[in-house]
Parts: structure tokens; C-alpha cells; sequence
């Protein structure tokens, strides 16, 4: 009993020790040992399985701390999809009643849009709250503007609905592109240094990709629907993809 109590009182703080907890987009954290957020210190976790064998003997794989800068691009990347998930939800919602009342064969088409859009926004609402990234302040601004856009682009005809959808979803569909590419770099840079990269940054480059597949669908179905037969067409693609990268632009930094 004496032995055992001293095995006990050995081998058990070592264990807790050595047990890792999950952090935001990448790195692991001690249970003994609590860093800050933005932290850009290279931690050290080893297998579980090497508990009571001496460390020397087996491969430590090695994790890191986001740097302030990355989770900066991180936080602005959630706060800019999320708000633009939310405009495409209004711009359908206000598009899809004159456009099924005037063509009531397009209905599965519009719902089916409005669908997916709205499972986008859903994502990203969850990935806000879950990692604690404030919303765009101009939430409210780009309610009314995608609503009055969708309304608007749907009274002047289908044509120029569709035109509106092809010009959102070229500007969408890039921009999701770009971050992919961000993150592929982040992931290659990590593989190549010997560091390990976190599954929860690796579930959000499939997360983008599905999505902006999504959007490029929604893009080929527009122009199918004879998007650039629109009236006035080279106008209202360059308004509203102008319109889209202003709201880009200052989703990402208020």
C-alpha cells in the first residue's frame, strides 16, 4: 500500500500534465499552463501513449499558436462570409415573389438557392459564436441594401435577377477562392516546417470549398438563365460587383 501510494502520487500529476485541450483553429494548450489567445509560442505535445516511458525514446509532435496576424485574417474571414451569407439570404428572399409570381417554373430553382445560401449562413453564425468573432457592424446597413438589391434587380425582370445572382456570386465565389488559398499556404508552410496542423483549420478549408462551389453552381445557373441578356447588363454587373467589394472591404475591418 505504501509503494502503490507513492506511485500514486508520482505518476498521476504527471499524467494530467501531459493531457492537451483544444484551442481555436489550431493549437494545443497544457492543462497546467494557460496561454493567451493570440499567443505565438511553439508548443510541445507529446503522444499519450508516452506517459510513463522516458520522452527521448519517441518523436514529440509539435504544434503552434496562430500568430496575431493569422488569427487577424481568420477573424476578418468569419466576420466578412458571415455577412455575406446574410445579404444573399435577404437578396433571394425579396428576388423569389416577383420572379415565381411571373414565372412560376422557376420556384425549385429560387428555393433551392435560398436553401443552400441560408445553410451558408447558418455555418458561419455557428463559426462566429463558436470562436467569439464579433459580427460587421454594418449588419443592419447590409440587410436593407440586399433586400432593396434583390427587390430591385426582381421588378426590372428575370434577366436582370439573374445578372444581379452572376455578378454577386463572381465577386463571392473569388473571394472564397482567395482565403482557400491563404489557408492551403498557412498548411503547406506547417507541413514543411514539421509542425502539426490542426483539424479544425483543415474542417474549415473543406467548409470554404463546399461552399464556394455552392456559390460557382448558383453563378452557372444565373448565366444559364440568361443572366447577360439582362438590359443594361455591363452596367448593372459592374454596379454590383463594385457594390460587393466596397461591402467586402468594410465588413473586413468594422
Amino acid at each position: 500500500m505504501i509503494v502503490a501510494g507513492a506511485l500514486h502520487r508520482t505518476y498521476l500529476p504527471a499524467l494530467r500534465a501531459q493531457t492537451p485541450i483544444g484551442d481555436f483553429l489550431l493549437p494545443g494548450f497544457f492543462n497546467h499552463c494557460q496561454l493567451p489567445r493570440h499567443a505565438s509560442t511553439t508548443t510541445f505535445i507529446p503522444h499519450s501513449s508516452t506517459a510513463s516511458v522516458p520522452q527521448s525514446h519517441h518523436k514529440a509532435k509539435r504544434r503552434v499558436l496562430l500568430s496575431k496576424e493569422q488569427q487577424k485574417f481568420l477573424d476578418s474571414a468569419l466576420r466578412v462570409n458571415q455577412a455575406g451569407e446574410l445579404a444573399a439570404t435577404r437578396i433571394y428572399s425579396a428576388q423569389t415573389p416577383p420572379i415565381v409570381k411571373s414565372h412560376p417554373h422557376l420556384r425549385p430553382m429560387m428555393q433551392h438557392m435560398y436553401a443552400q445560401e441560408a445553410g451558408h449562413f447558418s455555418t458561419f453564425n455557428h463559426l462566429l459564436a463558436r470562436h467569439r468573432v464579433r459580427p460587421t457592424a454594418m449588419y443592419p446597413v447590409w440587410k436593407i441594401a440586399a433586400t432593396a438589391l434583390g427587390w430591385g434587380t426582381a421588378m426590372m425582370g428575370r434577366e436582370a435577377a439573374m445578372a444581379c445572382t452572376e455578378a454577386v456570386e463572381t465577386e463571392i465565389g473569388g473571394h472564397y477562392n482567395n482565403q482557400v488559398r491563404e489557408l492551403l499556404l498557412w498548411m503547406k508552410g506547417m507541413e514543411d516546417r514539421g509542425e502539426e496542423v490542426g483539424e479544425e483549420i483543415m474542417e474549415l478549408v473543406e467548409t470554404l470549398k463546399k461552399i464556394r462551389d455552392e456559390e460557382l453552381e448558383h453563378l452557372d445557373t444565373a448565366v444559364e438563365e440568361d443572366a447577360k441578356k439582362a438590359e443594361g447588363y455591363e452596367l448593372l454587373n459592374r454596379v454590383v460587383r463594385g457594390g460587393c467589394k466596397g461591402a467586402i472591404w468594410i465588413s473586413e475591418r468594422i
